[in-house]
């Protein structure tokens, strides 16, 4: 091989690596990073629930005794009865109403379309107690209602006061305020759908029906779900205003035994507290399994359910202590 002039050829020879026992490497491990904010922060958290707890199973402010007294007293369950029922009743109402709304508000008839918006736009602006005095009194501005030609003769006219009892102006109240709100619910979960799915169940020639039971509605429901269990959190919590249309609900019956007892006005409230929590974490549960359902075929891994995590949470605590002992 020729070398130009002047060229300067220079071999250097790498220095020979050190040799590292393998004894060393498995020994040595790796230290995580030290975060004293989080341990810090974690610790006053801590001191502050204890403080929480210490303060309500020592004040005798709470009267623990005359909470037990009254949380499974049957008048408080036939209250909590009448929340369930009317819960049930307004949350499937509700949501046919919305889906019917969220349609009307998708379809192409610009009268649909326009009366679906002023529905969802009025409902959503009165306050809840607003409506449910306003069907209570309504027996004073419509005191029969008929069903006939606009101003032409009534087929068939029925008493208002009549059907109109407590629990039907409830039901009625709080269905006429979900389905608004559902209404936007169900519109926003149909709108998430890939448009891709409707065009291609347009090109295989579906009915418009068929195509919005099997293939849109149930993509949607897995948006729609975790939107609309909120609402019906929400939901169960407003059936507490059913009291003032003389239905004794829940909060009805703690409001009516509070004044009967004036002395125990604390341990109930405690009571219809308790009741309104377990509700609402049932509701949750429930929301995590239908979510879960709808999940499969969206996610490469269905989400663990709570013993799922509790059972690898177990097993890598046993893993974490084995290591430990054995170094």
């Amino acid at each position: 091989m020729s070398e130009s002039p002047g060229a300067a050829v220079s071999v250097t020879e790498a220095p020979p690596k050190a040799d590292v026992p393998s004894e060393s490497l498995s020994a040595q491990r790796v230290v995580p990073l030290r975060r004293p904010g989080r341990w810090i922060a974690t610790a006053v958290v801590l001191v502050l629930a204890a403080q929480f707890v210490h303060g309500l199973a020592t004040n005798p402010f709470y009267q623990w005794d005359r909470f037990g007294y009254w949380f499974l007293r049957p008048t408080v369950l036939d209250g909590l009865l009448i929340t369930l029922e009317v819960t049930l009743y307004s949350a499937v109402l509700g949501l046919l109403g919305g889906i019917v709304l969220a349609l009307a508000r998708l379809s192409k008839s610009p009268v649909l379309r326009a009366v679906s918006w002023t529905y969802v736009w009025a409902l959503r602006s009165i306050p809840l107690i607003v409506v449910l005095l306003f069907l209570y009194n309504f027996s004073a501005l419509y005191r029969t209602l008929s069903v006939g030609v606009p101003f032409g003769p009534a087929f068939f006219s029925f008493d208002e006061s009549r059907l109109a009892t407590d629990m039907v102006i409830a039901v009625i109240g709080l269905s006429l305020n979900e389905a608004a709100y559902a209404a936007e619910v169900v519109r926003g979960g149909i709108l998430s759908v890939d448009q891709g799915q409707h065009e291609a169940a347009s090109a295989l020639g579906l009915p418009k029906s068929y195509q919005f039971r099997r293939i849109v509605f149930p993509q949607a429901l897995r948006s729609i779900t975790p939107n609309y269990v909120n609402q019906l959190i929400g939901l169960v919590k407003s059936t507490s205003l059913v009291f003032y249309v003389s239905l004794l609900d829940l909060f009805g019956t703690v409001q009516s035994m509070g004044a009967t007892y004036p002395g125990d006005i604390v341990p109930l409230l405690l009571v219809a507290t308790v009741w309104y929590l377990i509700l609402t974490s049932a509701v949750s549960v429930v929301q995590f399994y239908v979510e879960r359902h709808y999940a499969r075929g969206a996610t490469r891994s269905l989400p663990p359910t709570p013993l799922q995590r509790l059972r690898a949470g177990l097993t890598d605590l046993r893993a974490r202590v084995r290591r430990e002992a054995a170094v």
